[in-house]
């Protein structure tokens, strides 16, 4: 297996992320949780829908009560202060490649959170966890431009670690956009959001994830979640253009309107299914005589 790191640049990732901590603070929720949300009910509302979430995949992972839990791509730590404050997670470590999303966790996080500057290729953790928590960075892990297997590679490798730097049957929850119901020699890929949203980052299929964990992680539950994600996607939009000025006062017009398109063509796709949102529980495999 080759041991090159086939992801996205530092500096692709920070041109997403580091666009400003006021200006996300303005249309996220309070969580400052920047994936899909899991909502219930037509009176339900976005900071609802997104601590759903949160307790969904501490369930899912195993992790509640646990003495360390990993997060990798931990944002600006909706989950890591979720586990730490609601689930009991005696010691929670978030790995994020964003400068801004480091410093404004580190001005809110307890003791007992360690953030690391840093992606998962080559971490090497001082003990094994008892679960690990992912949400909205593996679209990040296999470049643009990866053959098929060059993709699934990159995906056996980020599996083969966690693998690694998991106790005997700890659990990985993981949660990613990924294709949906278009053929793989016809990607729909607009280069608006390969070049200005999105910049060296792909997609993955169900398919790839399940080649990838071959051998590594078991998977035990899948979900398509795609519906949660238009309604988190108008969500956004909306509380985007309510308060549009305060939005460009803190960034730039520009700015804002790239976000606005993207979060329209992005609803859209997924209303449509052309992309989708995964939510896949897996399990360390232990197997007797494994070498």
């Amino acid at each position: 297996m080759s041991d090159t790191y086939l992801g996205a640049s530092p500096s692709a990732i920070r041109h997403h992320y580091d666009v400003g901590n006021d200006f996300w603070r303005i249309w996220l929720d309070p969580t400052m949780a920047y994936s899909c949300a899991m909502w219930e009910g037509p009176d339900d509302d976005l900071e609802r829908a997104q601590r759903r979430k949160l307790d969904y995949h501490v369930q899912q992972a195993g992790a509640a009560g646990a003495a360390r839990v990993l997060d990798i791509g931990c944002g600006w730590g909706a989950q890591i202060m979720h586990m730490v404050g609601s689930h009991g997670v005696q010691h929670a470590v978030g790995l994020t490649l964003s400068d801004a999303q480091a410093q404004y966790l580190r001005g809110i996080a307890p003791a007992n959170v360690e953030i690391h500057e840093r992606g998962w290729s080559g971490y090497e953790p001082a003990e094994p966890f008892d679960a690990i928590i992912s949400v909205g960075a593996f679209e990040h892990f296999a470049r643009f431009g990866l053959s098929g297997e060059e993709q699934v590679e990159a995906y056996r490798q980020f599996f083969s670690a966690c693998r690694g730097w998991l106790k005997p049957g700890g659990r990985l929850s993981l949660q990613t956009i990924a294709y949906g119901d278009i053929p793989r020699d016809r990607p729909l890929r607009d280069r608006f959001i390969v070049d200005e949203i999105f910049p060296e980052s792909e997609l993955p299929r169900l398919a790839d994830i399940a080649r990838a964990a071959e051998m590594e992680l078991e998977i035990e539950r899948v979900r398509n979640d795609r519906d949660d994600y238009v309604k988190t996607l108008r969500a956004w939009f909306d509380r985007l253009r309510a308060r549009r000025d305060e939005a460009v006062a803190v960034s730039s017009e520009e700015l804002v309107a790239r976000y606005e398109r993207y979060l329209r063509m992005f609803a859209y796709s997924m209303e449509l299914g052309a992309f989708t949102l995964l939510r896949v529980t897996m399990r360390r495999i232990d197997m007797p005589g494994r070498w």
